[in-house]
């Protein structure tokens, strides 16, 4: 078992070890940015988890207003098949997604079971899995952003 602050410096390494798993990726020397997660589309980001249960990429939706969140979810729902078209088991699609702190927010998110962030033995899985799911979830999204807006 960790204490807190070995929790919090063990959760620092792992990102900044992601941070430089990134920076050696074929293809990203150009970029300006690693990856887009700022969509630049109010209430809608990408976001990563790693945690005891897996690795997770996520497209959250988390606008304050419901009604324009869900109208927001329905819209990327007409495009699910382009969404997942590189995805070939395909993503999962949560409308009612409680968070931690409590806000309800929608998620179409990809997931890996079995990886643990306290296993470090874990974190090379965890930064493949969560680049390469990345790259596919932002092109998709580029593909249908203009038609979203």
């Amino acid at each position: 078992m960790y204490t807190k602050d070995e929790l919090k410096e063990l959760k620092k390494e792992f990102w900044e070890g992601y941070g430089n798993f990134c920076r050696n990726l074929p293809g990203m020397e150009h970029r300006k940015d690693k990856f887009l997660l700022n969509t630049k589309m109010k209430g809608v980001e990408f976001k990563y988890d790693a945690t005891r249960e897996g690795a997770f990429v996520i497209l959250e939706i988390n606008n304050k207003d419901e009604n324009e969140r869900l109208n927001k979810y329905e819209q990327f729902e007409k495009y699910k098949a382009i969404l997942e078209a590189d995805f070939p088991e395909g993503l999962i699609w949560n409308f009612a997604y409680r968070r931690e702190c409590g806000n309800e927010v929608c998620r179409i998110y990809s997931f890996k079971p079995g990886l643990d962030i306290h296993r470090r033995t874990d974190w090379l899985a965890f930064f493949r899995f969560m680049s390469a799911e990345m790259l596919k979830l932002e092109e998709a999204f580029l593909d249908i952003k203009d038609a979203i807006r």
